[in-house]
């Protein structure tokens, strides 16, 4: 029973962070409808970022910096492809991601290099107690840290006027242009702030139980892909809920793999995408996205 209670805590504590990465997908999309798979790529920027400048000015100004680099990174990945491409559609910037992706990832992996990076982080490979349950601090830290920053992203969904202006444009973008929302300056807005959310995310991704931050901790975003296809590229509640369930789904896989077997071996790296297909099958539009009226 206390394997089974660490194992839904590791999972409950993966969803969250993947919540931040998978939100950073939903509020790019909602915001533009480019599916940004350069994510990864700015996400593993921040992150080294943090590591090269914690020893210099401190851990917490060191996460100000990695977010706002990565901001900055997202940003400008916007004004590069699809505010420029207005003309050619949002597909075609969806592809120069997958382009801009490789050029940041090539140059990351040369400057990080073949070693784990320690990010600094106050926590360290500490481990409390909770009755009979053994978890890491760095897991309850980016719990709440997680927690805090969804309430924040949701609240300025629902309270701020960019929140009205993403929800105006998502519904019907030409009407909400013609109402004055200044669809270039939210656009912006949004992927700045998603790759804020990726570098606080790539902080937690690179703590213990991690050996650091490595030139495939990028690749860790991909887990996140699957979680915002299998809420709803369109709902930021559906993100969350998807990252949740492939959080567990990754964890029980990587806990319990021993006792599969053979069916076992693997079934971790594939978890994410089985159930997101699973869910796909029953649900196209995923567990809370909106579906598409067709006239026929």
């Amino acid at each position: 029973m206390t394997r089974l209670a660490e194992t839904l805590l590791d999972g409950i504590a993966l969803g969250s962070v993947y919540a931040l990465v998978a939100l950073g997908f939903t509020v790019v999309f909602k915001a533009s409808g480019v599916m940004n798979f350069a994510h990864g790529s700015v996400l593993l920027l921040g992150g080294w970022v943090v590591a090269a400048t914690h020893g210099a000015v401190g851990f917490p100004f060191a996460v100000l910096l990695g977010a706002a680099a990565a901001a900055a990174a997202s940003g400008l990945l916007h004004l590069l492809t699809a505010r420029g491409l207005r003309g050619a559609g949002a597909h075609v910037a969806t592809i120069l991601t997958i382009g801009a992706d490789l050029v940041l990832l090539t140059a990351l992996a040369r400057a990080i290099g073949a070693d784990y990076l320690a990010t600094g982080d106050p926590w360290g490979p500490a481990v409390v107690r909770i009755g009979g349950v053994h978890a890491a601090e760095a897991r309850l830290a980016g719990i709440a840290v997680s927690v805090a920053l969804i309430g924040a992203v949701f609240a300025a969904f629902r309270w701020t006027r960019w929140g009205l202006a993403m929800r105006a444009a998502s519904a019907d973008e030409e009407a909400a242009a013609l109402m004055g929302v200044r669809l270039g300056r939210m656009r912006l807005t949004a992927w700045c702030a998603a790759g804020a959310l990726a570098a606080v995310a790539a902080v937690f991704l690179a703590a213990f139980p991690a050996p650091g931050l490595d030139r495939s901790t990028g690749q860790l975003a991909l887990a996140a892909f699957p979680a915002a296809i299998l809420g709803g590229l369109d709902s930021a509640a559906g993100a969350l809920a998807g990252s949740l369930a492939i959080g567990l789904a990754g964890a029980l896989a990587a806990g319990y793999q021993d006792a599969l077997g053979a069916f076992g071996e693997g079934l971790p790296g594939i978890a994410p995408y089985l159930v997101m297909v699973a869910v796909l099958l029953v649900r196209p539009s995923g567990l809370l996205g909106s579906k598409e009226a067709v006239r026929v």
